[in-house]
């Protein structure tokens, strides 16, 4: 035995600190035996013979360390199945894995987690009904199921869920009525939905409910009063009995899977409603079944011209539901339905007009293996920036689709002066086109002109400007949106100039992670390459604010010393410039020679700024409100300033 284990032995049993049971260790390796694809090697620190879980990846303890309370592996493109074996970490929390590869159907045993408050299995590939055993969650106040293949009714032992606060279960192939109580308690006594003791069980019990998404599926029936404050968008794409709100097609309802019988209701009872509906057209008289008879010919024949008509609008404008498939190799194909009314308030160009404004794509002005940028002038209009993705239709996969139009409407809800604008977007078939178009800062990159341009050009005032610019831009986007954004890689090169210079965020190189994702998971870009792709990023928008704060930090130190932010000779411009920023004597040295004149006062804010930004303990408290307030009130960016600074401020200023 180890040193170390035996140390730990002895404080174990001198009663020291706790360790995690046994049942816990074992649930959490058997959950990693159901797992036969991790490509980017989340569960590697597993390791079955320690006994202590809580330093594994994705795995937070309590504080005594006695237990496993949270689970939480997002966009990690595992592949396997869910272990009922994790009923046994029974003072779990919260089991979030969504945007995996999961297949198979929800254990019944989840209802067993007593404690659990949150449950995200979104974006995977489950199948199956939802079990009614998760109406056991006493606890629970978050149920995230969207976005897999799950089947059959919704449990309306869900009612009985008194803390729940969010439920999605959209993007599914759910059926039956959304089970309430208040105002249909005919309709479910009907389904069966009584308990034993004669209470009607439902949504509308669930008082908490502030956030459901029911959409998508086939729900039939009408809307529960109980449930009417939430938005439309809610309930669209099902079977409803709701004209205001965009519902499937017809034929697409007739075609879906009838709901099966709910436990313990005999399958050979017709139900009540059938009878009854029999029992009055058995007591019509014959000229009124002729009469309808009639009446059903002629709203068929209206029917199949109303089809007909939309069937040639279709090819003019996608329809609100898309449905895509998996690469023809699989046997099996994926239904998603894509939604393509969140693009209704965004410009749509067309391929040819996009043509004409860049040259006939003559113009290039950024490329990468993913994507080309093309520089354009509209016919009476602004200068464009158009980004063409390079990718073959083949590669196009339901998951990328959905990314798309999610991340034109992310871009379009952007309106800063320090942030480029979305004008459009362009989709077209023949030839195979996604294009976002960006209003063009016409003075290229901050990259360029610290790195390639002459350095009189970016004075040290200019310079102080561009990092407000780039901090106001930053404070809008991660706090006056909700939920914010971040760019996905933040540093010089995602930073274009006007010609007064004005920084003008931009994010194109989004693209580049998400492809770059995809083939690295499956070989090409293809459907299940793209599902950890579509769920991660969209999440990364929201949550990596940290990430973009460090990024932050480390575009300070370029744009101050004019240094890449790493260099073959001197490693990391962050290692490199440690030693300097919090010695005053030494401070002078990040500071780019190229510049004739600095002011100190502005250096020693923008050191402190960095240090905020680069050091872990500090960036998770700071937010870029706080950083932007701090760069506001102590630089002065006066023309007036750099004049004081330096006698040759006139002629510098006139040779930029």
């Amino acid at each position: 035995m180890r040193a170390c284990d035996v140390l730990r032995l002895v404080l174990v049993t001198c009663g020291f600190f706790f360790v995690v049971p046994s049942d816990e260790v074992k649930a959490l390796t058997k959950f990693k035996e159901s797992i036969n694809g991790d490509p980017f090697r989340v569960l590697s620190n597993w390791n079955a013979s320690d006994s202590d879980p809580c330093h594994w990846k994705g795995i937070s303890c309590s504080k005594p360390g006695d237990h496993v309370i949270k689970i939480n592996i997002s966009g990690a493109s595992l592949k396997g199945v869910l272990a009922p074996d994790l009923y046994l970490i029974s003072y779990l929390e919260e089991l979030i894995l969504h945007g995996n590869l999961l297949v198979g159907e929800i254990p019944k045993e989840i209802g067993l987690l007593k404690g659990l408050k949150v449950l995200d299995l979104g974006a995977n590939q489950l199948i199956g009904s939802i079990p009614p055993e998760i109406g056991n969650l006493s606890r629970v106040t978050k149920i995230i199921l969207q976005s897999n293949g799950l089947t059959g009714s919704l449990p309306p032992e869900l009612g009985g869920l008194k803390y729940l606060e969010e439920l999605r279960v959209d993007r599914n192939k759910l059926e039956g009525i959304v089970p309430a109580s208040n105002d249909s308690d005919f309709t479910a006594s009907l389904r069966g939905m009584h308990t034993p003791g004669g209470n009607t069980i439902g949504l509308c019990r669930s008082s908490q409910l502030k956030v459901a998404d029911f959409s998508f599926n086939f729900f039939s029936g009408i809307i529960p009063k109980c449930l009417s404050y939430l938005p439309s968008s809610s309930f669209q794409g099902n079977c409803l009995q709701v004209k205001e709100i965009k519902q499937r097609p017809a034929a697409r309802c007739a075609s879906a899977p009838q709901v099966k019988n709910s436990p313990g209701v005999n399958n050979t009872t017709q139900n009540p409603v059938e009878d009854l509906a029999k029992h009055r057209s058995g007591s019509k008289p014959t000229w009124l079944l002729v009469l309808e008879v009639v009446t059903g010919i002629l709203a068929g024949t209206l029917f199949l011209a109303a089809l007909l008509t939309a069937f040639q609008k279709c090819k003019k404008k996608p329809s609100i539901i898309i449905p895509w498939k998996k690469s023809d190799s699989q046997k099996d194909h994926l239904t998603i339905y894509v939604d393509t009314e969140m693009l209704k308030d965004v410009a749509r160009y067309s391929r040819q007009e996009l043509e004409v404004a860049c040259e006939d794509f003559s113009n290039i002005i950024g490329s990468s293996p993913d994507s080309l940028v093309y520089k354009g002038t509209m016919k009476g209009g602004p200068e464009i920036a158009v980004i063409s993705l390079c990718v073959n239709e083949e590669h196009w996969s339901a998951h990328l689709e959905l990314y798309f139009q999610k991340e034109v409407a992310e871009c379009a809800r952007i309106n800063h002066e320090n942030t480029a604008k979305l004008l459009g977007y362009c989709t077209e078939s023949s030839p195979f086109t996604r294009m976002l178009v960006f209003e063009y800062a016409s003075n290229g990159t901050l990259y360029e002109h610290l790195h390639y341009g002459e350095g009189c050009q970016l004075s040290w005032t200019r310079r102080m400007n561009i990092i407000i610019g780039i901090a106001k831009g930053l404070k809008y986007l991660h706090t006056e949106l909700n939920p914010p954004f971040t760019i996905c890689e933040l540093n010089s090169k995602s930073v274009y100039l006007t010609e007064d210079f004005s920084p003008k965020l931009v994010d194109f190189d989004s693209w580049k992670t998400i492809l770059s994702r995809s083939e690295k998971s499956s070989g090409s870009i293809s459907s299940e390459g793209a599902v950890c792709v579509l769920s991660s990023s969209l999440e990364r928008r929201h949550l990596d604010v940290q990430g973009n704060i460090y990024a932050f930090g480390v575009l300070l130190l370029e744009i101050v010393s004019g240094r890449p932010p790493y260099c073959k000779d001197n490693g990391s411009i962050v290692d490199w410039a440690k030693e300097f920023l919090e010695v005053p004597e030494v401070m002078s040295y990040v500071v780019d020679p190229e510049l004739k004149h600095f002011r100190y006062e502005d250096l020693k804010v923008i050191c402190d700024v960095v240090n905020l930004c680069i050091h872990p303990s500090c960036s998770s408290k700071t937010s870029m409100s706080d950083l932007c307030n701090m760069l506001l009130r102590n630089i002065d960016t006066s023309v007036s300033v750099e004049f004081r600074a330096s006698s040759l401020a006139w002629a510098e200023l006139a040779l930029s």
